[in-house]
């Protein structure tokens, strides 16, 4: 799942370390994709940094329910086949394009829907102590943090994930991504017909997409 529908679980909660701690697996691998850590299997006396160790775990969980669940498996596929024709020519491998163009569609409807907005999304994140997040990162064995903090105060700064509101966008959102691993991933004609497909394919999951994060509730529920 992405950004905002790991937020989605804990939208009520009033700890920004906890929710820090929901994202950061996504932030940190958006700031430099070769970091690895497992804070999941540390503890730390400061109440704070243990609170975001809780956020990262409580993040893996969700994420292990949803990619194994009947939603992700047949959507994930279903936008694979209906993106592919949309694609041709592009580098980009059709798995990898339907399991982000889902997640962003969940985004999207989360906003769209008015579950959740990113005001809360983003405040939380603005209301968490540098020096404590300084200190998680290397109590988990981050040496250099340079890296995270560079793209991290450009991520709080430019509130990019506003833009996931705007279902013409997400086409776009899915490119930025793609261009993470790939140089020049779609020309103009694979964009237009992407975003055809993306915006048709949201309406035809809009009245039932929140069941999915029912489904992952009630399993976090009896953790």
């Amino acid at each position: 799942m992405n950004f905002l529908s790991h937020f989605y679980f804990d939208r009520n909660t009033d700890n920004c370390y906890f929710i820090l701690g929901t994202v950061l697996p996504d932030l940190l691998k958006n700031a430099d994709k070769t970091i690895i850590i497992h804070p999941e299997k540390l503890s730390h006396p400061n109440k704070d940094i243990e609170v975001i160790i809780h956020g990262w775990k409580k993040h893996l969980e969700v994420d292990r329910y949803f990619h194994s669940s009947e939603f992700f498996l047949y959507h994930s596929h279903q936008l694979k086949k209906l993106l592919l024709p949309a694609i041709e020519g592009s580098p980009v491998k059709p798995f990898f394009l339907g399991h982000i163009a889902l997640e962003l569609i969940l985004d999207n409807l989360l906003l769209t829907s008015h579950e959740i907005t990113t005001t809360g999304f983003y405040d939380h994140l603005e209301g968490c102590k540098k020096e404590i997040v300084h200190e998680f990162l290397t109590f988990s064995g981050l040496t250099d943090t340079d890296v995270f903090f560079k793209f991290y105060e450009d991520f709080k700064r430019s509130r990019y994930l506003n833009s996931y509101s705007e279902t013409k966008e997400i086409a776009y959102a899915l490119k930025r991504i793609c261009m993470r691993v790939w140089k020049d991933p779609f020309t103009p004609e694979n964009e237009a017909k992407m975003n055809g497909v993306l915006m048709g394919y949201r309406e035809s999951i809009l009245n039932d997409f929140i069941s999915i994060f029912d489904e992952i509730e009630g399993k976090l529920a009896v953790i």
